[in-house]
């Protein structure tokens, strides 16, 4: 004869239910914090954000064996603050970026010492927008981004302004949006900046990206140069399209700033880019 259970069955339900409950509860509760903190704040993205986390970083000095004459430029955004200008200038740097807009909802609080700190110093400068093609259409960002210090001007020391077109920080990679869709809002970022500047953008990106999120699609490369992202000692295999890279983000931890890039020519030809 088998002993009798101890406790009621009503207790020994009740006990097997939360039992139950904390199973499946305990490990939900304890990863939501962790995903909530892993998502930085509206407004904090930078180029090259995801380059490390989705391609890797190796060496990244930028000076692949029997490399072409390169100069060198920086990237700027709110994460650097107030930068120091004249040792970038007599560290070699002779152009510079700086992070003006993203999305419709943000512009850099430090664009102004940025943008025009680069120039004071002698450098050729220009500004850039990090796309967030969820929110708002490509249009819409294009205007955005020239009425918040994305415009281009005539006086021979001012780059056209730069599409960052990457991994999204906040969501899906792609934004939510198919090869096609992505195509779409890019073209129609590029033609409404054309429109309003006279100017076609700079499309900054990184291969991986690019491929999966575009279908690897090569038809902006006729008019738009190409600032590709990778963290390495060569540029490695480009977008469809394009047969040369017009700038290089090589580096995240370069001197005095992280972000170094390496413009594919002499100085005159960063000058040819400002002066159309």
């Amino acid at each position: 004869m088998l002993a009798p259970r101890s406790g009621s069955p009503h207790r020994r339900r009740t006990a097997a239910a939360v039992l139950f409950a904390a199973f499946w509860l305990l490990p939900a509760l304890s990863a939501s914090p962790a995903s909530a903190a892993d998502t930085p704040a509206r407004g904090s993205a930078h180029l090259g954000m995801g380059v490390v986390a989705h391609d890797g970083q190796q060496r990244g000095s930028g000076r692949a064996a029997n490399a072409a004459v390169q100069t060198e430029g920086v990237d700027v955004s709110s994460h650097q603050g107030d930068v120091d200008w004249p040792t970038l200038w007599s560290g070699g740097v002779k152009w510079a970026y700086a992070k003006a807009t993203e999305g419709t909802y943000y512009t850099n609080p430090y664009f102004a010492q940025q943008y025009n700190g680069s120039y004071g110093v002698g450098m050729i400068r220009g500004s850039y927008h990090f796309a967030t093609p969820d929110t708002t259409s490509g249009a819409v960002q294009a205007g955005y981004f020239v009425d918040h210090g994305g415009g281009w001007s005539r006086d021979g020391r001012t780059l056209p302004g730069a599409l960052d077109i990457e991994w999204n920080p906040y969501g899906d990679t792609c934004y939510g949006k198919t090869a096609g869709q992505m195509v779409s809002w890019i073209a129609d970022f590029l033609n409404t900046y054309k429109a309003r500047t006279g100017r076609d953008a700079v499309i900054y990106t990184a291969t991986s990206w690019w491929t999966q999120c575009t279908g690897n699609y090569g038809g902006f490369a006729v008019n738009n140069p190409l600032w590709i992202a990778r963290y390495a000692d060569a540029v490695g295999t480009l977008p469809a399209g394009w047969d040369f890279h017009t700038m290089w983000q090589y580096t995240s931890s370069g001197p005095t700033v992280g972000d170094h890039n390496r413009f594919n020519g002499a100085l005159d030809r960063v000058q040819a880019l400002a002066n159309g």
